[in-house]
């Protein structure tokens, strides 16, 4: 990015320092592993209606302090509960009142070298253990550090190797998002209602983790000691890591059951990692911290952060499946199946009721209210019966969060398991906005159209590196599988060379804080909302990017843009007409859960299905230094169902 363009995105924090698959897939008859949407008996159980109380809280503080103290280092922290209320923030005295996003290696882009209140990286570690973790897996943001760096595992002797299975998932819950709710200083019935927002996105700092009580997640605890707001570069080493013994001794009684914690969970043949820290390597004695009302006066104080806590206390959690959470179980009107859960207003109303597409004067025959219905109830029979990939114990069902959305980004209907991880509700309407805008006929003209000069050039660099002079025009059917292929660092992912895909920064300029087109997006947006958490300004508005409008008020991608699969768009004939994205488990059964859910529903209602097979991305072919590597379109897993030994379900017959 220039430094002219970068100035102009700090201009608007006005005073913040700054330092510095195989293969396409069919749409044949066959059903591609079967149909059968609609009701049924209960599949998975309901988490039980666990929250953090206030004498939970202040254990978690309590504990967190005491570690502290041992280290001599005093720390910012913040506990969430599972839907991301913000229970408690408490700023230690002498801690740390502000971090940097780690600057890059040979250059600061985008987010890179911006500094942040130490509150908002806490509530950011906090929110990512919440979010990250379910009652069959516990996630840190270790294990988030893990799994969204250039190559996985990440270390010096893993060069070559294909980037992390969810690189590009610490932007989501983006504080600009339509799709998180936002916190209410004046209370009311919608003040406690979840998903909420994350002031950094997801965090890959160690120093989060989730919170459980009586075996049921609740909630996260988050902790900064220290300035520096990175990642870890090499997980073969065990670090030190401060912050992370800190929120390790804070979570002590509320810790997840071990047989769900990350390091129990295999990726690609790789074990995953949660902790650094451990019982014995703690300097304190958490089961024995003195009692949060014993600590002495001058040991900390509540801090308020501007859009997420009034700094007034501690709050109670709210138990998660609920009204009150924002997330609860369906109704036989609203979702016809015994296991659906929605989003909901509060006041009993769901929020993304199934609706046809608003884009009839974009598309001719948008996508009906039956369609929708249809495409979501077949994905859903696709999940409960395709085998887990994070889930513990083995062979669990799959559970994950399920969108639709029109050619114009408006969400027609949105459902999950009773148990998927939280961040899933928001990455699923990315991912399904994503495949729809990539696959437009406006997508060039929208991305021209954005004020800021480094968004534009994203289109000539892709048209260039594609050889397609018309590229980003609606003559490819982008799944966001193959939209990842071309944000990668490396091209082919993870083979160190000269090329970097067209949709990502250059390896030099690359980081996790720097990805390319998609923080390039949402840049001026989470510089407007550092600043107003800091302070100095107003809020962003609950609208992502600045690309102009599809219809008026609302541009295409709201919530910003995601690059790890689990999408494909949806087609009239050769019409574009929507898209659907699936988040919450492995990359590969989001994938199938997505391609296989559309193609079921085509073969129950007709006149919708995939892409023409012509125009996928896996019909393009890159030329490239090191030879030339076809883009993908799905990867579905081997041996992907509970009640079937098929194979291949993804693959032309």
């Amino acid at each position: 990015m220039s430094a002219r363009a970068k100035g102009l995105v700090l201009g608007a924090v006005a005073g913040l320092v700054l330092a510095g698959c195989g293969g396409g897939g069919s749409s044949s008859s066959s059903g591609g592993g079967g149909g059968g949407g609609g009701s049924g008996g209960a599949l998975y159980a309901v988490p039980a209606a666990e929250a953090l109380s206030v004498a939970d809280v202040e254990g978690v503080l309590a504990r967190a302090v005491a570690e502290a103290h041992a280290r001599s280092r005093p720390a910012v922290i913040a506990v969430t509960d599972r839907v991301g209320n913000v229970l408690g923030v408490y700023s230690m005295t002498g801690a740390p009142a502000t971090v940097t996003l780690r600057p890059g290696a040979t250059a600061n882009v985008d987010l890179q070298g911006v500094v942040a209140p130490a509150a908002a990286g806490a509530i950011a570690k906090a929110l990512t253990g919440a979010y990250l973790s379910s009652g069959g897996n516990a996630f840190s943001s270790r294990t988030a550090s893990m799994i969204v760096q250039q190559h996985f595992p990440p270390a010096p002797s893993t060069v070559g190797l294909e980037s992390g299975p969810l690189f590009g998932v610490q932007f989501s819950q983006l504080p600009c998002s339509d799709i998180s709710r936002r916190f209410v200083a004046s209370g009311g019935p919608s003040a406690l209602i979840g998903p909420k927002r994350s002031p950094l996105g997801l965090a890959a700092d160690p120093g989060g983790f989730p919170l459980y009580k009586n075996g049921v997640l609740v909630g996260g605890v988050g902790v900064i000691a220290e300035s520096d707001y990175g990642f870890d570069i090499n997980v073969l080493d065990v670090d030190v890591d401060i912050e992370e013994h800190i929120a390790f001794a804070a979570g002590t009684g509320l810790a997840p059951a071990v047989d769900i914690v990350a390091d129990r969970v295999a990726v690609d043949g790789t074990t995953l990692r949660y902790s650094d820290a451990a019982a014995a390597t703690l300097m304190s004695a958490p089961a024995s911290a003195p009692g949060f009302g014993t600590l002495p006066a001058g040991t900390g104080v509540f801090t308020a952060v501007p859009g997420y806590y009034a700094g007034s206390g501690i709050l109670a959690g709210q138990a998660y499946g609920t009204e009150a959470s924002g997330v609860r179980k369906a109704t036989t009107g609203e979702f016809n199946n015994a296991d659906a859960f929605i989003l909901t207003d509060g006041s009993g109303g769901p929020r993304y009721p199934v609706q046809a597409g608003t884009d009839a004067g974009s598309v001719g025959a948008s996508l009906t209210a039956a369609e929708t219905r249809a495409i979501l109830e077949e994905a859903f029979t696709i999940m409960s019966r395709a085998r887990a990939q994070i889930r513990r114990p083995l062979d669990s069902r799959a559970q994950v969060s399920i969108a639709v959305v029109d050619t114009h980004g408006v969400t027609l209907g949105l459902v999950r398991s009773p148990d998927a991880p939280l961040f899933g509700i928001d990455v699923a309407v990315q991912k399904a906005r994503t495949a729809s805008f990539l696959s437009n006929a406006a997508a060039a003209a929208d991305l021209s159209g954005d004020p800021s000069a480094d968004v534009r050039a994203f289109v000539g660099q892709t048209r260039t590196f594609l050889s397609m002079p018309t590229a980003l025009t609606g003559q490819t059917a982008f799944s966001v599988r193959g939209i990842g292929n071309l944000a990668r660092p490396y091209f082919p992912d993870g083979e160190v060379g000269p090329t970097s895909g067209p949709l990502s920064r250059p390896i030099a300029m690359w980081s996790p804080f720097s990805t390319g087109l998609q923080t390039a997006l949402i840049l001026t947006n989470l510089g407007q909302h550092v600043g107003f958490v800091s302070g100095l300004g107003p809020d962003t508005v609950a609208r992502c990017t600045a690309l102009p409008d599809a219809a008026p008020g609302r541009n295409r991608l709201q919530n910003g843009l995601q690059i790890f699969p689990g999408g494909v768009p949806i087609y009239r004939g050769t019409q574009l007409i929507g898209a659907i994205g699936v988040s919450g488990d492995g990359i590969d059964q989001d994938d199938m859960i997505s391609f296989l859910g559309l193609q079921n529903a085509a073969i129950r209602v007709g006149g919708i299905g995939q892409a023409p097979a012509a125009i996928r991305s896996d019909q393009i072919v890159v030329t490239h230094p090191g030879g030339s590597t076809r883009l993908r379109y799905v990867s579905c897993p081997f041996a992907p169902f509970l009640d079937s030994s098929q194979q291949n379900v993804c693959s032309a017959p």
